[in-house]
Order: C-alpha cells, then sequence, then structure tokens
C-alpha cells in the first residue's frame, strides 16, 4: 500500500535529498525531488502528492514562498517544513504559511520518518473524526461541546477549554504519536508557549482521570524526543 503514496521532496543539500530519499524509499515511498522553489512548484502542479517536504532556504523560490503558492491551490496536503532555523518566529511563520509540522535541521532520520508516516496517514483519512463530539475511555465520557466528563456512575467533572482541545487532539490522532508543535498549533495557538512541563503535567492529570495505575498508563504516553500519544482500539 505505501508503494502508492507519494512524496514530494524539495531540499537544496544534495547529500541530505539522498538521504532522506533512499530512507523514504526503503519505507516504500515513491518520492519525487526538487532542489529550488519553482521546479517543485513545477513538479506539485503536475502530480499528486500525499506529503510535502520543504526546505526554507532554498534557491528562486523559497520554501515559506513555496508553502503558500501550495495552499492557494490545495488546502489539503500536509506540508512538513525542514531548516536549520528553530526560532519562535520562524515556526510562527512557517505554520501560518500552512505548514503541518516543523523539524529543525540537524534531525534524526528515525523521527523524519514516524513524523512522514503519522502525516501521510492522515492525508488518507476523510473528515469522519470532525465532528466528534463525545467519546468513552473505560468508565468515563468525555463531552467536548459541554467541557465535561461524565462516569458511568453520572459524577460530572469539569474539563478546561484547554483540557478538552488537547484530549480531542489525541483522540482524533488516536495510535499516533502527536508533536509538540502539532500541540503548539492546534491548542495553545501559539499565543503561549507552554514547556514540555506544561504540556506533561496535562497528561498526568489525564491519567488521573482515565488511567487504573497511573504509572503504568493504558491511553496516555509521553514519546521522548517525538511528543504524546493516546492509545485505544475505541
Amino acid at each position: 500500500m505505501l508503494a502508492k503514496q507519494r512524496i514530494l521532496l524539495v531540499e537544496d543539500e544534495d547529500h541530505l535529498l539522498e538521504a532522506i530519499k533512499l530512507n523514504l524509499e526503503m519505507e516504500g515511498y515513491k518520492v519525487s525531488t526538487a532542489t529550488d522553489g519553482k521546479k517543485a512548484l513545477k513538479i506539485f502542479k503536475e502530480e499528486r502528492f500525499n506529503l510535502v517536504i520543504l526546505d526554507v532556504m532554498l534557491p528562486e523560490i523559497d520554501g515559506f514562498q513555496v508553502a503558500e503558492t501550495i495552499r492557494l491551490e490545495n488546502t489539503e496536503v500536509p506540508i512538513m517544513f525542514l531548516t536549520a532555523k528553530n526560532t519562535s518566529e520562524d515556526r510562527v511563520m512557517g505554520l501560518k504559511k500552512g505548514a503541518d509540522d516543523y523539524l529543525v535541521k540537524p534531525f534524526n532520520l528515525e523521527e523524519l520518518i514516524l513524523r512522514v508516516g503519522i502525516l501521510v496517514r492522515r492525508s488518507m483519512k476523510g473528515d469522519d473524526l470532525k465532528e466528534l463530539n463525545s467519546y468513552k475511555i473505560g468508565d468515563k465520557t468525555i463531552y467536548f461541546n459541554s467541557f465535561e466528563l461524565k462516569d458511568d456512575d453520572g459524577t460530572i467533572t469539569p474539563l478546561t477549554k484547554k483540557e478538552t482541545m488537547l484530549l480531542k487532539l489525541l483522540i482524533e490522532r488516536r495510535n499516533e504519536a502527536v508533536s509538540r508543535e502539532q500541540i503548539l498549533e492546534t491548542v495553545w495557538n501559539y499565543d503561549v508557549y507552554p514547556s514540555t512541563r506544561t504540556i506533561d503535567n496535562f497528561i498526568l492529570t489525564f491519567r488521573k482521570y482515565f488511567e487504573p495505575d497511573q504509572k503504568n498508563p493504558t491511553y496516555f504516553h509521553s514519546i521522548r524526543g517525538v511528543g504524546y500519544k493516546f492509545t485505544d482500539t475505541h
């Protein structure tokens, strides 16, 4: 199945381009490449892709402009930026241009492959979870519209807006690792920069709500170096 998934890789460093291309092809993806922004846009218009991986600093047209142009005609295809720039301003700029993820150089190839898999799977999903109104975990049901957690015995626990948004994000991406960048964009909207500890505290709270054994969680997991994951067979 993965052989049908197509990725456009845009990177002007030849050795990095070849290394990423080789690793993606070993995972079964079909990879088209470009070394400048102008060629990238030409290829994008000619083919269908499940993911675009974009370096920011490109000849001809930079990655931000490429992403902006792609978004004018396609709002669905996931875009991941690769960049040596790691300032908050650059991250915000990338997300404003329509990026779904942002990976800073130098990066671990294993992490890149993991994030690519998440984005490609998301590109293939329908919108069946977009209107998620409630979700049951164990003996408790989350009601997203009313910001409530209800036990089977009728006990109601109020949830904060941030708790509800983070729960919904993790549940919609259940069984996938969700990066801190995605959590920042979706839950905090970059108004405030929570530390890793802040997000960890939310996960600890969720464990108190849902886990029979908080020290050996079944549902809510921290993935070192990547982010967080909600696991369920719901």
